[in-house]
């Protein structure tokens, strides 16, 4: 796994493989958040059964720190969210882990993720939800310059804010 990264760490976005797929499945976030992120293993088990998704570890340095996901109706036999009929592209899933988070980690994986929307001709915006709540990621995302677009997503008994970028 190599040495733990520091806050100067470079950070990319890179397959997952049957070498690292136990690392990116013992990511976790702080207890406090578990309610608002689904797990690594749920994602890719996902991700795997749904053409639409684009899954990569985040790694800082050789060290990885993080899952993203998103919803990509570009990809060969992918069709619209049912959710996000309308929307190409979704950052579906992001988490840091507990250990890694405030370390700018998660901003430098969301400014990769904005390059990859770059390569897509159809993509003017990335669409995201969020918990909220004490817990949430209203402030990363704000941060981001993601803006709060009027309307919710239902998601078991709470209602997620979306968000475009």
């Amino acid at each position: 796994m190599g040495k733990t990264p520091g806050r100067g760490a470079v950070v990319s976005l890179q397959p997952i493989t049957a070498k690292t797929v136990r690392q990116i499945c013992g990511l976790a976030i702080a207890e406090r958040q578990r309610a608002n992120v689904s797990a690594n293993a749920w994602s890719m088990a996902e991700a795997y059964f749904q053409p639409a998704a684009w899954f990569r570890a985040v790694y800082a340095d050789e060290c990885p720190v993080g899952f993203v996901m998103l919803y990509d109706t570009s990809l060969e036999n992918a069709v619209p969210h049912p959710d996000y009929p309308d929307e190409p592209l979704i950052l579906w899933r992001f988490m840091i882990d507990e250990a890694y988070q405030g370390l700018g980690y998660g901003r430098q994986a969301i400014s990769l993720v904005k390059e990859h929307a770059r390569t897509k001709p159809d993509v003017t915006q990335i669409v995201s939800s969020y918990v909220p709540g004490p817990n949430g990621a209203a402030g990363f995302y704000a941060g981001l310059g993601f803006k709060e677009t009027g309307r919710t997503l239902a998601n078991g008994t709470e209602n997620e804010i979306i968000l475009d970028l």
